[in-house]
């Protein structure tokens, strides 16, 4: 017996699902690939014009902070860089660095009374804690912390947000191996946390060869270094770039000093 032969309206049935099929998988490939492109966007986004937010701008307005303070924000641009930090109230902050407490003042005030800012310090240099603790009176989310950098052992809790500013070079110096200081900062931070990083540029190549001498470092060292334990750059930004550096002076020369090339890269932990 002879088989008979398939119907032609099914094997034009079967065409056309094969076609639907063949047309599904090209425009799936082509959404991932979107996706794919959209998300390595993200992952080096530069900000170029930060929105403050009412409380950044508000932080910064703030009448405690002092004169001195207030007169170098023109060359800081505080409510820039907070902006892209991401800051939001009621996160809790660890910083390194505090120094005098500039940032310190209008961190506090950008997480506002929900929120937490612990100055850890250096516990080499104890009386760094000093300035801090005299501002905590007016600032009672503030807190300090004396802490061996390379391990962050007392801070006592995951963290929102690790802060540096301006003193990513000066940790080099004193930890050539920066492995456990990135590797302490990502154990401190909660999943999703941001390791925020601005400091002076260097000239392109100069890796960590001038840290001690010029006091700068290559953005791409820190991005290295920085993303080896496993951190993500998410962003960055040119808002205190400065194309006329020459990059081959001291930062605080006094012909370049609050106006060298700084760079900011935000880390996220995943």
């Amino acid at each position: 017996m002879v088989a008979a032969a398939p119907a032609r309206g099914g094997v034009q049935s079967t065409f056309a699902r094969e076609a639907a099929v063949a047309q599904f998988k090209t425009l799936l490939a082509v959404s991932a690939a979107a996706v794919a492109v959209a998300f390595a966007a993200q992952a080096q986004q530069n900000v170029h014009d930060p929105k403050p937010s009412a409380a950044v701008t508000a932080a910064v307005a703030d009448a405690g902070r002092p004169a001195a303070d207030k007169a170098r924000d023109d060359n800081r641009k505080p409510a820039a860089v907070v902006a892209v930090s991401g800051l939001k109230a009621g996160e809790t902050v660890a910083e390194l660095g505090s120094g005098g407490g500039y940032y310190t003042r209008i961190l506090s005030k950008t997480v506002g009374p929900k929120g937490k800012i612990i100055a850890v310090i250096n516990q080499a240099r104890p009386q760094s804690a000093d300035p801090i603790k005299a501002l905590a009176a007016d600032y009672p989310n503030v807190s300090t912390e004396l802490d061996d950098y390379s391990k962050l052992a007392n801070i006592g809790q995951k963290v929102d947000m690790v802060w540096t500013t301006d003193n990513y070079h000066d940790y080099h110096n004193a930890m050539p191996d920066m492995t456990n200081f990135n590797k302490a900062v990502f154990d401190a931070l909660k999943s999703g946390g941001i390791f925020f990083v601005e400091d002076h540029a260097a000239a392109p190549g100069a890796g960590a060869t001038v840290t001690s001498t010029l006091h700068r470092i290559d953005p791409a060292t820190v991005k290295s270094e920085v993303t080896a334990a496993g951190f993500k750059l998410v962003r960055t930004s040119d808002v205190l770039a400065n194309p006329a550096d020459n990059h081959v002076e001291k930062n605080a020369e006094t012909d370049i000093r609050g106006h060298t090339d700084r760079f900011i890269m935000v880390f996220q932990k995943p």
